[in-house]
């Protein structure tokens, strides 16, 4: 918060100052508060909705008793701006954000991004890179060493074990290590935050909690050794992983470790985690398990303003996106290797009951400024909503990594009813004119389930529908665990045909992704044919990124695929990055000069000319030649002529 905020801060009314989490001595004051028990750090503004990690955890821990005050974006460079109201009792909790600070701030391509969609005004200048780690030594330097520190939020849970950073292209060991805190939270982490502030409060020491599911320690020496002796320690309930020095000079080690660490995400049946960093380790105990529909009730309910916190003068662009959408559950069964919502959000899917969200449905309505429109119903995936394994005892066992690959698991329950039925409940509430589904929708899923397709095309699309089919290659899908690119085309044929009963014109917005391991030249100039053949143009298109800790970033950074070790071709000069992803925009005369330049090198200048089948035009002129032909024939350019930049995510 800027000192204009803090001031407004001062000068707001008793009924404000009360109305949000505190952020200052002022309105901790207004609560009558003296001291905080736990005080949350986060990288992103703070908006009090629970799209918002740091709201959603500060309000559940408020709801429990404890008295919760949050700083959003501190000055890095001044201690006492951290420290603003004062030592907390029991912890404070670090969050980079809603987002991996690095991923927030650079492209693929490695550029700076043009927004910060979490912080006012987009401003890229209110957040250090690696805010985890940054965040966590100011709070040391605040507070000093009595005060526990806890790291959480996605940035932490994606980096807990040795990783590969992609914007520093270099295996980097568990942040706990770099960030020098007591403890990590990994996951959803309302459990592990509720569990370890009662610890506290009961006069444990942050140092003695080494039991508590979702969390990971940092192990000294003379304290870890017994468990080199085997891979599995005493009953199996330990695991150990290769170190973090095996897996920075072995790359089979590091696609052996990423493996390991996939098979023990089911919070049913996991194991514990070691892994030895120099003469340190880090141990991760077991997953906390996942929120029951009562507590995903609770959570939902609690007081949120729904807004940014009243100092901001300046509009919050990830704010904007969300205030007007509503959740209905977490988790993703889905398994895709780039993604990381299944190693953060589960693989079980934690639903609400239709009445909590007719509940929050009546609250936005409400609100000011709502027009009757709620922008999303949804979560990770629209259409994953109550889906269960049909036994309990069956999905606690389960060790597949993906409930849908290589095809929709017999045990797993599709039923679309329930999703249904809410659908139709919240688009006849009273104030309600229109309710979108802009989540992305698992056709594989919605493909058994005609009706929900209907109602999807009838009453929820606003003309377009967001999906992705990712590609069209069957070896790359099989390197994403995506299903089958038929499968898409049956379901477009379905919407298309339900579009049509409704009297709709709607079409489908694909998505797809260039550069992703398995994906060479050859690849992409197949996938642009097959969007040429199906009259597409697709504008949203992704430049592969290696996440940390996705299978992935694995297959990017070992060349090796996690499953088979087997080798895995991956694009990974910035020039051939950027001509797999020009082929996706084959049509936007922009691209034209890189199309021809990917074409060329593949040995495919068939398909430049007039041809109808052909994907670029001709050059004349300085375009005749290969990029890298006229590079070196022409002069320098200087200026910015020299800025030769790839086009932007």
């Amino acid at each position: 918060m800027s000192l204009v905020g803090l001031r407004r801060s001062a000068n707001a009314p008793l009924r404000d100052k009360k109305r949000f989490l505190p952020t200052s001595r002022e309105e901790m004051a207004a609560r009558g508060w003296s001291e905080l028990d736990i005080l949350l750090v986060s990288g992103d503004a703070y908006v009090d909705h629970p799209a918002f990690g740091a709201a959603i955890i500060g309000r559940f821990l408020e709801a429990r008793g404890f008295r919760v005050g949050i700083v959003a974006q501190p000055k890095w460079t001044d201690p006492s701006d951290i420290a603003r109201m004062g030592k907390p009792r029991l912890y404070v909790g670090v969050t980079a954000g809603n987002l991996d600070s690095m991923l927030n701030k650079l492209t693929a391509q490695k550029k700076v991004r043009s927004v910060d969609q979490y912080s006012p005004g987009g401003r890229l200048d209110c957040r250090p890179n690696r805010a985890s780690i940054v965040y966590s030594n100011l709070c040391r330097q605040a507070f000093g060493e009595g005060t526990p520190v806890v790291l959480g939020g996605i940035e932490a849970s994606l980096r807990r074990i040795a990783h590969y950073d992609y914007w520093s292209d270099q295996v980097r060991r568990s942040i706990l290590l770099d960030a020098k805190a007591d403890l990590l939270i990994f996951g959803m982490g309302e459990r592990p935050v509720w569990e370890l502030a009662q610890r506290l409060a009961a006069g444990e020491k942050v140092r003695a909690i080494r039991d508590l599911r979702g969390t990971a320690f940092v192990m000294r020496k003379g304290e870890w050794e017994q468990f080199e002796s085997s891979r599995y320690v005493g009953d199996g309930k330990t695991l150990l992983l290769p170190s973090y020095e095996e897996v920075k000079e072995d790359k089979a080690a590091f696609s052996r470790m990423s493996r390991a660490f996939q098979y023990e995400t089911n919070p049913g049946n996991a194991r514990a985690l070691l892994q030895p960093h120099g003469t340190e380790a880090v141990y991760f105990n077991p997953p906390a398990l996942p929120l029951e529909t009562s507590l995903m009730d609770e959570l939902y309910d609690l007081p949120f303003a729904r807004v940014p916190h009243y100092s901001y003068e300046d509009r919050i662009p990830a704010y904007e996106t969300v205030k007007h959408s509503i959740v209905t559950m977490r988790g993703c069964f889905g398994g895709c290797t780039f993604c990381s919502i299944t190693e953060h959000e589960g693989r079980v899917i934690q639903s609400r009951s239709g009445e909590s969200i007719l509940r929050e449905v009546r609250a936005l309505s409400r609100m000011e400024g709502f027009s009757g429109v709620i922008s999303d119903l949804g979560g990770p995936t629209a259409n994953m909503y109550q889906m269960t394994c049909k036994d309990e005892k069956i999905e606690k066992s389960c060790r597949r990594l993906s409930c849908v690959h290589p095809g929709i698991c017999e045990n797993l329950v599709t039923n679309h009813e329930p999703l249904i039925d809410i659908m139709k409940k919240v688009r006849k509430e009273p104030g309600i004119k229109k309710v979108f589904i802009a989540s992305g929708v698992r056709y594989d899923l919605a493909e058994r389930s005609p009706e929900f397709i209907k109602e999807l095309a009838t009453h929820h699309t606003g003309g377009q529908l967001s999906v992705a089919p990712e590609h069209n290659n069957p070896d790359v899908l099989e390197r994403m665990k995506k299903p089958a690119i038929d499968s898409y085309e049956r379901f477009a044929d379905s919407f298309r045909c339900a579009s049509e009963k409704a009297g709709k014109d709607q079409y489908l917005v694909p998505y797809f992704i260039s550069g992703h391991p398995g994906s060479s030249l050859a690849e992409m100039v197949d996938l642009a044919l097959w969007l040429k053949a199906n009259n597409m143009r697709p504008r949203q298109v992704q430049d592969f990124i290696p996440t940390p800790m996705s299978m992935a970033a694995s297959m990017y950074y070992t060349g090796l695929d996690p499953f088979t070790q087997n080798p895995v071709y991956t694009a990974k000069s910035m020039e051939e990055k950027r001509l797999q992803k020009a082929l996706l925009l084959y049509w936007d005369p922009t691209h034209h000069d890189e199309v021809r330049e990917a074409l060329t090198r593949v040995g495919r200048t068939d398909l430049i000319g007039s041809r109808p089948d052909c994907l670029v035009p001709a050059a004349s002129g300085k375009g005749s030649l290969p990029i890298h032909m006229r590079r070196r024939t022409f002069a320098k350019p200087t200026g910015k002529a020299a800025l030769r930049r790839g086009p932007r995510n």
